[in-house]
């Protein structure tokens, strides 16, 4: 879905749309840090349960927080279950049960299944470039989060290794932050059908504090002891979170996503990894290996040609006139 035309205020430059995932990339280790404290699924509703109150504080100047109808009700609440429960529940899940990096990589495909979705439901044109640089941040997340011996197996052709690892891939928890990556995927493609009833960021503040209790009464029934471990570190990280990884972030993310193309705002999150890992090295001492390296490289690759696809088809097309015999034909879906 294109973006409006709408005028672009300064609120509209390349800090506010990198905002959300470097927030995000820094909570992701603020969290990875807390977790061994408390229980995962508390965790998850104490960092968005509080943060949809700050932004309904926010939202409430001289505005009613009360959506309007009962259909906006229904969207808010399923909103909530998607992306506020199910993705916070498996997102803390799998951080209990799988290293950062590799966590990342998985939460971090679902511009993939955004731009297939958005394909689907909205016909948003990829096109070829911006495929290509799908494809090419796929590639570089798994370079930044997969084990460097399964890549060095991969094109080493030790195939029965690299087979037994995804054997034990399942038994870790990253199919958990894969289930998260999908919940992100579907929150987001429902933020144009939510914003035809109700404020963008009005939505986000109820879905986060309805989200919350739904985690906090499932932590209730399957968790014990969920804060009595907590130190004062502990506490400041989960606030870190709380109101920088969540009521900013998500506040700004989904205020942007109903402005603007999902697929090219999306796009963006294959930063978030790099951001985690940057901030995991300078806080956790966490090493950056030649590959991972490369994988940064080439993330920041794929942001550009997935967000600049159309100004890059458009030099392409008019490099082929120069050349006919480039003149190639294309199908751009």
């Amino acid at each position: 879905m294109e973006a409006q035309k709408n005028p672009r205020p300064n609120f509209f430059n390349p800090i506010v749309y990198v905002a959300p995932f470097f927030l995000w990339g820094t909570a992701m280790v603020a969290m990875k840090g807390t977790i061994l404290e408390t229980t995962p699924i508390f965790l998850g509703a104490l960092r968005i349960f509080p943060a949809g109150i700050l932004v309904l504080i926010f939202v409430s100047r001289g505005k009613s927080l009360q959506p309007q109808s009962w259909k906006a009700w229904g969207w808010i609440v399923l909103f909530a279950l998607v992306d506020g429960a199910m993705f916070q529940g498996f997102l803390a899940e799998g951080l209990l049960r799988t290293g950062a990096g590799l966590g990342s990589v998985m939460i971090d495909s679902q511009p993939l299944a955004v731009a297939i979705l958005c394909r689907w439901l909205f016909k948003d044109m990829i096109g070829f470039w911006g495929w290509l640089g799908l494809g090419v941040g796929i590639i570089g997340i798994s370079l930044i989060g997969l084990p460097d011996e399964w890549i060095v197996n991969l094109f080493q052709g030790n195939w029965g290794e690299f087979y037994f690892s995804w054997e034990g891939l399942f038994d870790n928890g990253e199919w958990l932050m894969l289930l998260a990556s999908l919940s992100m995927a579907l929150g987001t493609v429902m933020i144009p059908y939510i914003s035809r009833h109700v404020d963008t960021v009005l939505a986000t503040g109820w879905h986060m504090i309805i989200g919350g209790l739904m985690l906090f009464c499932l932590s209730g029934v399957t968790e014990t002891n969920q804060w009595v471990n907590i130190s004062l570190s502990g506490w400041l990280s989960i606030a870190y979170a709380t109101i920088f990884g969540s009521a900013i972030a998500y506040g700004v993310f989904f205020y942007l996503a109903s402005k603007g193309n999902i697929t090219s705002l999306s796009a963006l999150t294959f930063l978030t990894p790099v951001f985690a890992l940057s901030f995991g090295n300078l806080v956790l001492g966490e090493q950056l290996s030649s590959l991972q390296w490369g994988g940064v490289c080439l993330t920041l690759v794929s942001i550009y040609l997935i967000n600049q696809r159309k100004m890059i088809n458009n030099k392409w097309q008019n490099f082929k006139l120069n050349f006919p015999w480039l003149n190639i034909r294309e199908k751009i879906n």
